[in-house]
């Protein structure tokens, strides 16, 4: 996969991209990333790449001059990704890492200051996301979550192909409770049903304990989940439990 990235800060990726997953994925050649600053596309000595907005308002709008001409110099394959980060997008999930991990190429457009020309977005961008209710200073941390999530999909980049199958939100439902040695750490003991070797226990152990943690910390995906009758039961029993 080739990952472009437009920015007018790409230092900021020096360091993620040579450490943890992304690097092994570029040693193995499964990655490519390919750093673009925006600025270096602004046809005016001071490198301008953005300008006050019309209306007025406070801040700065990033012009469109430069980034068209940057991404027109890419020579993009027709149906290349495009990728927007903005906080009045739509919030990036399990399920749009899954699909953008099967593109070749992917380009992303790190925002900044009060927003990118709206031209750029309806012209250019195939694809705008979020990653929460919060403001960014810009979009460089959104873009490198993002592209955390999709590379880590990418078949070998990850050694053990199963824990991104187990992955939180691979179904709608979160991660189960992880343990290691020692059994016994001070007051502390794991879970005797992880120690008693009876693998079809513990997948349904483990199982109960992603629709309980879902339950606990994030309800809302429980209502796009496949759930058994026995968890649907298990979740009415706790909603009755936990009603005034």
């Amino acid at each position: 996969m080739q990952i472009d990235i437009c920015t007018l800060f790409p230092d900021f990726f020096s360091g993620p991209l040579q450490s943890s997953i992304l690097k092994r994925a570029q040693e193995s050649e499964r990655v490519q990333f390919q750093l673009h600053n925006i600025r270096d596309w602004s046809n005016d000595k001071h490198h301008t790449a953005d300008d006050r907005p019309f209306g007025g308002g406070p801040g700065m709008v990033l012009k469109p001059e430069p980034i068209f001409e940057m991404l027109e110099s890419l020579a993009l394959p027709a149906g290349t990704p495009v990728i927007l980060t903005s906080p009045r997008a739509p919030l990036f999930g399990q399920r749009d890492a899954e699909i953008l991990a099967q593109a070749p190429h992917l380009v992303f457009l790190c925002g900044h200051y009060e927003g990118i020309d709206e031209r750029v977005c309806e012209q250019l961008c195939t694809h705008a996301y979020s990653i929460g209710s919060y403001v960014l200073t810009g979009g460089e941390p959104a873009t490198l979550v993002m592209a955390d999530a999709i590379v880590r999909l990418i078949p070998g980049v990850v050694g053990c192909a199963d824990s991104v199958v187990q992955d939180s939100f691979s179904e709608n439902l979160l991660d189960c409770p992880h343990y290691t040695r020692p059994a016994k750490f001070r007051d502390w003991e794991v879970p005797e049903i992880l120690l008693s070797g009876n693998h079809a226990e513990i997948a349904k152990w483990r199982r109960k304990e992603q629709v309980l943690a879902t339950y606990k910390y994030r309800p809302d995906l429980l209502a796009q989940a496949m759930l058994t009758p026995a968890e649907t039961a298990l979740l009415q029993a706790l909603k009755e439990e936990n009603t005034p």
